[in-house]
């Protein structure tokens, strides 16, 4: 009935997704209010203020046309605000030429990997990674490379990368803050990455991207900031989505950005930009360009992430769990207490508890906790996690 791949991708398809749906039936049995869900990065807050104000001013005012097709990499004036904002973090002045607006990071992904990859070519992607990016690479031909990061920081291992480079090498993805670790990798760490990397395509003679994936870049915490790619990695590219940073999963827009130091930057975005059209995309929604195009220097509150971070950080290392603890996004990623991390979310829903395995990570041996959850169910779960750190012997 469907085709041979996709069923075999079926059959070990997204854990998010099978624990999630796990919880949909312990709702049915126990209510709501004790199943604790921590499985899906779905944002729990509402977008800022300034969203509403931008939303009413256009439905108000409406713009005549403003439904109309457009250029295929979106609209001038968005793609200029978004130029700005990068040009504010990078000490490169990103012209609107290089920008191209997407349906959400996914999207914008996709937009990449069809323009610079051959049939055969290979990603590297550093575990624990988002899974998606398994099937995104396939999508178009490409061969996932997995390399573990350092797995007592979750920092990328240079020493790993450079050993995976070889001739069929086209492209490194690095996801800061990541998901699922909240890990951010600091300026130095990419300097270092940038320099292998001109290292590496001077001695095979190839051009090798770097690929920042950055929904969370605007949700990091104690002040810290985020470097820019840019004034890291010559042939780089950033991919982002509003998903994250303006509580927008839903509304399906982000954009994807060219260095302005790329060799053939615009046959890159000449590309791109067809490969928005051809991939079915076409442009991104023409509402929602328009709404955030003014918001680009918004965010949510990130002040309640950092306190249900600290909140269930503190309550878990104090059980006697294990983990680093995030710079940014919204998740936690502890070892877990039992060698078999599967078992170990077995053992978690005798106590209404769900989250995701590493597995689903490509790391073993840990698990996922989203807590962009309402604070009121984290702080009702606290006693579970109580009762699950005493079965296991914990404390």
């Amino acid at each position: 009935m469907i085709a041979e791949k996709i069923q075999k991708y079926l059959e070990k398809a997204s854990w998010i997704r099978k624990m999630f749906e796990e919880g949909t039936a312990l709702r049915k049995i126990h209510g709501d209010k004790n199943v604790y869900d921590f499985t899906l990065g779905n944002p729990a807050v509402e977008p800022p203020e300034a969203f509403h104000r931008e939303l009413k001013k256009l439905a108000e005012h409406p713009k005549p046309g403003m439904h109309r097709y457009m250029s295929n990499a979106g609209y001038e004036e968005t793609r200029q605000a978004v130029a700005e904002v990068l040009s504010e973090r990078s000490s490169k002045k990103v012209a609107a030429s290089n920008v191209v607006m997407t349906c959400g990071a996914g999207g914008a992904l996709n937009v990449v990997l069809k323009t610079i990859l051959n049939p055969g070519e290979e990603i590297i992607i550093l575990s624990p990674y988002f899974v998606e990016y398994l099937f995104y690479i396939d999508n178009h031909g490409g061969v996932p490379r997995p390399v573990a990061t350092d797995m007592q920081t979750f920092q990328p291992n240079l020493a790993a990368i450079e050993s995976a480079i070889n001739p069929k090498t086209r492209a490194i993805i690095v996801n800061t803050p990541n998901n699922p670790t909240g890990v951010v990798y600091p300026q130095e760490t990419l300097e270092k990455l940038g320099a292998l990397i001109a290292r590496k395509e001077k001695e095979l003679g190839r051009t090798i991207f770097v690929l920042s994936d950055e929904p969370y870049a605007g949700i990091v915490y104690d002040r810290l900031k985020i470097p820019s790619l840019f004034d890291c990695v010559r042939n780089s590219i950033i991919v982002t989505s509003h998903s994250k940073d303006l509580a927008l999963p839903g509304e399906r827009i982000g954009y994807l950005a060219a260095s302005p130091d790329m060799e053939e930057v615009g046959k890159f975005m000449e590309g791109a930009v067809f490969c928005n059209r051809i991939l079915g995309f076409v442009n991104a929604p023409a509402f929602i360009q328009r709404l955030v195009t003014g918001l680009q220097h918004e965010t949510v509150n990130i002040a309640e992430y950092q306190e249900k971070r600290d909140m269930l950080y503190n309550h878990l290392t104090g059980l006697g769990f294990s983990m680093v603890k995030p710079d940014g996004a919204f998740y936690l990623f502890p070892r877990s207490p039992m060698k078999d991390d599967v078992e170990f979310v077995k053992a978690a829903q005798k106590h209404r508890i769900l989250v995701v395995p590493g597995t689903g990570f490509g790391a073993p041996g840990f698990f996922r906790i989203a807590y962009c959850m309402e604070k009121e169910m984290i702080e009702r779960s606290l006693p579970a996690w109580s009762e699950l750190a005493r079965d296991l012997a914990l404390s």
